[in-house]
């Protein structure tokens, strides 16, 4: 049995586990050291030598510790109320617009994510605290629960993001320099997505009523409310693009921060503390095991040879470029159907990446693609996050709305995902847009 057969047989076993729903990182772990076993005919010692130092060469790496910093970071916002001043704000400067509280909700959406970094923990904190108030203003279920469904993968794109630290670790790249690529794509869907809202409540009125005006004394007093907490994101964001920290020392600064000011401004007691270093250990935890069974399915694939033969093909075929990459982004968003982001990256990169790296794009130098098409699958792995049948965000949403049908939500949904196409479009054509940033400030 040749490398390519076994590396297919590998994908097919992988594929058929996560059907029956066997988790990802226990698929990935158990189908990577099936394969090392069958190339290595079976021997146990060559297994057992490299078992014994993948988990601390993986775990061993500094960069990994950025990760349980942000999301210690976002369990405090979450805990400490931080999420519901953000709501606040926003919709005290544009909640008497028509569709100006689910405006509000993507804003919110927007800068929870700027502190949290996951989608999920996003979609659900947002939707505890702007679901009752779109309720109470009588707006549409499906307008209500789409936007804040497709307002939480705002969560993975506005920096920072735990995909994208994923994706710089397995692709050796820089943190910092993926961040600042993400900012203006983010900014870009936040954007898109109020424009779908405005475009939602003109056709249809009454799917979005114009809240109440509020004074600007109480105005002053919201916005008053959040500086603390855009002073935090400047200071981990402006401290990993500057240099003066690397993004583990930001994380760690803007963790201990949000913790103060939990305390502080959000009442968080000794529970509330406990909670969230539980939450983040939690979920650490989980990212870890996943990372560690990718670890062992990709050492399994090196050993088929599977992905550099599928490079040099790609790169011996002739086909135009643009094809290729159209077709792993096709290939994402079939993905998405059955496994979520940070899954489908850790699959999928040590696959997919090489295959990009030899073909051109636009004139791009080695780096500038490399970060160019992070930011690409960063766009289209969100997108698995709100459509059928996995859409974990749409769900989250749906039932924290409770009275509202799930064909409601996902029907919301729909003019966001036309959004999302209509803005990874644009950065496929124009690599610029997630460039200019880093070409300017990167160095």
């Amino acid at each position: 049995m040749s490398g390519i057969a076994i590396g297919a047989t590998m994908f097919a076993i992988l594929l058929a586990m996560l059907v029956l729903r066997v988790h990802i990182g226990i698929t990935m772990f158990v189908v990577g050291a099936g394969g090392y076993l069958t190339m290595m005919g079976g021997e146990l010692p060559p297994f057992l030598n490299m078992l014994k130092n993948l988990a601390y060469a993986r775990l061993s790496n500094y960069d990994l510790a950025v990760i349980p910093m942000f999301l210690l970071m976002g369990q405090f916002a979450t805990h400490g109320g931080l999420s519901r001043a953000l709501f606040r704000c926003v919709s005290s400067l544009v909640g008497h617009w028509r569709g100006g509280v689910a405006i509000a909700s993507t804003g919110a959406c927007a800068g929870f994510g700027a502190i949290c970094g996951s989608s999920l923990a996003t979609a659900a904190t947002m939707g505890q605290v702007a679901l009752p108030e779109l309720k109470r203003y009588n707006y549409s279920g499906a307008l209500s629960t789409g936007a804040l469904a497709a307002g939480g993968t705002l969560g993975i794109l506005i920096p920072p993001s735990v995909p994208l630290v994923i994706y710089a670790v397995l692709t050796q790249e820089s943190i910092g320099k993926l961040f600042m690529a993400a900012v203006l794509p983010g900014l870009i869907a936040m954007l898109g997505y109020m424009l779908v809202i405005r475009i939602i409540v003109t056709l249809k009125p009454e799917a979005g009523p114009a809240g109440p005006h509020v004074p600007l004394a109480e105005k002053l007093r919201s916005i008053a409310n959040v500086t603390p907490v855009a002073l935090i994101f400047l200071v981990v964001i402006v401290g990993i693009y500057g240099g003066w920290a690397n993004p583990t020392e930001a994380a760690s600064i803007g963790a201990a921060a949000c913790g103060i000011l939990a305390v502080v401004t959000g009442g968080m007691r000794a529970e509330g503390v406990r909670e969230s270093v539980l939450g983040a250990a939690e979920a650490t935890a989980m990212i870890f095991l996943v990372l560690l069974g990718a670890d062992m399915l990709n050492t399994g694939l090196a050993l088929t040879q599977m992905p550099v033969e599928l490079a040099n093909w790609v790169r011996d075929s002739g086909l135009p470029p643009l094809l290729v990459l159209t077709a792993i982004l096709l290939i994402y968003v079939f993905l998405g159907c059955v496994m979520d982001a940070m899954a489908m990256i850790l699959l999928t990169i040590p696959i997919f990446y090489p295959v990009i790296m030899g073909l051109e794009f636009w004139g791009l130098a080695p780096e500038e693609k490399s970060i160019w098409f992070g930011i690409l699958v960063l766009m289209v792995v969100e997108i698995g996050l709100v459509h059928p049948p996995v859409g974990m965000n749409i769900y989250i949403i749906n039932k924290a709305a409770k009275d509202v049908p799930l064909t409601d939500t996902f029907r919301g949904v729909m003019p966001f995902l036309a959004s999302d196409m209509m803005r990874i479009t644009l950065l496929l054509f124009f690599p610029a847009i997630s460039l200019y940033l880093v070409r300017t400030f990167g160095g």
